[in-house]
């Protein structure tokens, strides 16, 4: 287990992310030559450094998940330009191995639901047994951050129920740490995060975190429980809780009330469970860490009736 206790302000958390936006994103790992399409060893996504692997969630109406699609029912563009796929791996399959980011906020704002916010968080870590770990990170004021693994869950669970809410919200700082935790680790990353307010204390900046996210190959979803917000600032959080979502291929949501939270945290491992990771080689060789536009399509024949979550690109490789 790896625990430990970080107030997060800018000229601490700009050092950590000096350099990140030039980050290849989306290349999480690697796939040996002689690897065969289709094959469910993890080491299909691993033995080559320069293999895109993208996150994909295929929805049709109602939001159900469309699991059953295969490699050959996909096309991948890369500026434009046809790409190859060279590995493929759907939620049932062994893919690449996975890390869960749990960030909860716990600021002030939370005291009188975080006991049922607590219980959901468990409910859900309980039903992804299938994480190789858990980054957990709780923020208000400050910023707290722990790693650990499957062996370890007891331990986090303890740490959830012995949170207490309090503070302002330092919302960006707590996902930019995460992410850079996460720039570390090699595999399929995804983020899931709750909280019920704006971000009122951080020293890093939206513009900056976007730029973060781009460089980032996480798929991040959000939960955001804005009903005790005034209006206006429902609207604006709900518009920038989007703009994060999409941005990294994932989906953000919007519980009613606190007593939905279960649901959409089920509604949240569903598609967990329901994301394709693509692998492919790009066709453009140059090492310019330029901005590279992916775009993911479904070739079936009903796709016209399907929509498609994955990330809008990544950093290039630069040269040294």
């Amino acid at each position: 287990m790896h625990d430990a206790a970080t107030g997060m302000h800018v000229r601490q958390i700009g050092a950590l992310f000096n350099g990140l936006a030039i980050v290849v994103a989306i290349t999480l790992t690697a796939v040996g030559a002689s690897a065969r399409l289709g094959t469910q060893d993890q080491t299909l996504f691993r033995g080559r450094t320069d293999l895109v692997s993208v996150g994909v969630t295929v929805a049709a109406k109602r939001h159900r998940f469309v699991t059953n699609l295969r490699a050959e029912n996909f096309a991948v563009y890369e500026d434009g330009r046809p790409q190859q796929i060279f590995a493929f791996a759907s939620g049932a399959q062994a893919g690449p191995p996975l890390h869960i980011g749990v960030l909860l906020d716990v600021s002030g704002s939370q005291g009188l639901d975080l006991k049922f916010t607590q219980r959901a968080v468990i409910k859900f870590l309980a039903s992804v047994p299938d994480a190789i770990d858990v980054t957990f990170i709780d923020f208000a004021s400050h910023v707290r951050a722990g790693r650990y693994s499957q062996t370890d869950l007891p331990f986090l669970v303890r740490r959830v129920r012995d949170l207490t809410a309090g503070g302002e919200t330092s919302l960006y700082d707590a996902i930019g740490l995460y992410l850079d935790g996460a720039s570390e680790q090699d595999g399929r990353k995804v983020m899931v995060l709750y909280t019920d307010g704006g971000d009122t204390y951080s020293s890093l900046t939206f513009d900056t975190l976007m730029t973060l996210l781009k460089a980032s190959d996480v798929t991040i979803y959000a939960i955001g429980a804005l009903e005790q917000q005034p209006l206006a600032a429902q609207v604006t959080q709900r518009a920038l809780l989007e703009r994060i979502t999409e941005e990294t291929g994932g989906t953000a949501f919007f519980p009613d009330g606190i007593k939905d939270l279960n649901r959409i945290y089920e509604q949240v491992r569903g598609e967990i469970q329901a994301q394709y990771t693509i692998g492919y080689v790009s066709s453009n060789e140059k090492a310019d860490g330029a901005w590279r536009k992916v775009e993911i399509k479904v070739t079936c024949p009903d796709s016209k009736s399907l929509r498609v979550l994955a990330r809008k690109g990544y950093y290039a490789p630069s040269k040294p």
